[in-house]
């Protein structure tokens, strides 16, 4: 019979099988030791980023994402509450002396998704990717390998921000269809647009202007992370997800304003492909 958190790592990896197939995959990719606790950051990771999917008003998900504060905030024992996910994260907090202040970072962070606020610039923007994406990157490597870690940091760095511009491309039409943008106005004001136009989303060629300013953006902090150095072999699952990124940035450029009918995402079976090559070749 199989033990509790036995139990809880395998409710983890089923539910990323359902919510976030990539990182799901690259469990399975990962040392077999460490793909209980990376399933659980992952599956946390899943837990706060669809907040404002699950919720019809801010209010509900800033309670939902405050649950998740009080457990990390909480002393060692943490009430889980019965959820697998909670238990799991805490367990590996302990194992792996996981930065809880991250992790409260993390879900600090996605507060700013609950509402239709904007992005100002590239570095506010770069802020709030530092704190999702990139630190998720980080804190994968810290289980797979806290000596090795720090020695990607900047390789983690910059490929969050890219990572995170690559699904800003992917959920663009979700986005707009609510009024959120993720677009940095910064960019909007450089190509003559602002909130309000590109949301009406009727001026094609500047909005196309727009987007391929940002997917090269995105494009210029993965190269800047692959010419960071080399990320340890022994840290490398944690940038399997990327793999992905560069294809769906070249995408973006190419298509501009097309990218908001949708279809951007590679099909499944090409990611996969990516994910195991990157896994063996460790580039991503």
């Amino acid at each position: 019979m199989q033990d509790e958190a036995t139990q809880n790592a395998d409710t983890c990896l089923a539910m990323l099988r359902d919510t976030d197939r990539d990182r799901y995959l690259a469990c399975l990719l990962s040392p077999e030791d460490k793909r209980g606790s990376l399933a659980a950051l992952y599956a946390f990771n899943a837990e706060i980023a669809r907040v404002r999917d699950v919720v019809r008003e801010p209010l509900p998900g800033e309670i939902r994402l405050q649950w998740w504060r009080d457990l990390l905030e909480g002393d060692a024992s943490g009430d889980s509450g019965g959820n697998p996910v909670a238990a799991a994260l805490i367990e590996t907090v302990e194992r792996y002396r996981l930065p809880r202040k991250t992790l409260i970072d993390m879900i600090d962070a996605r507060i700013f998704d609950l509402y239709d606020d904007p992005i100002t610039d590239r570095n506010a923007f770069e802020g709030y990717a530092g704190e999702t994406a990139s630190a998720l990157i980080q804190l994968a490597s810290l289980i797979l390998s806290p000596g090795d870690a720090a020695r990607a940091a900047d390789s983690a760095g910059h490929a969050g921000v890219a990572q995170a511009i690559a699904g800003v491309m992917l959920l663009l039409p979700v986005h707009c269809s609510r009024g959120q943008l993720y677009l940095p106005l910064e960019i909007l004001a450089a190509t003559g647009l602002d909130r309000t136009s590109f949301l009406n989303a009727t001026d094609k060629p500047r909005i196309s202007a727009a987007i391929e300013a940002f997917a090269g953006l995105g494009l210029e902090h993965l190269a800047k992370a692959r010419n960071a150095g080399p990320v340890p072999a022994s840290v490398f699952a944690a940038y399997l997800p990327v793999a992905s990124t560069g294809p769906i940035l070249q995408r973006a450029a190419r298509l501009g304003a097309a990218v908001l009918d949708g279809g951007l995402q590679p099909a499944q079976w090409r990611r996969q492909l990516r994910m195991m090559r990157a896994a063996f070749a460790k580039r991503f």
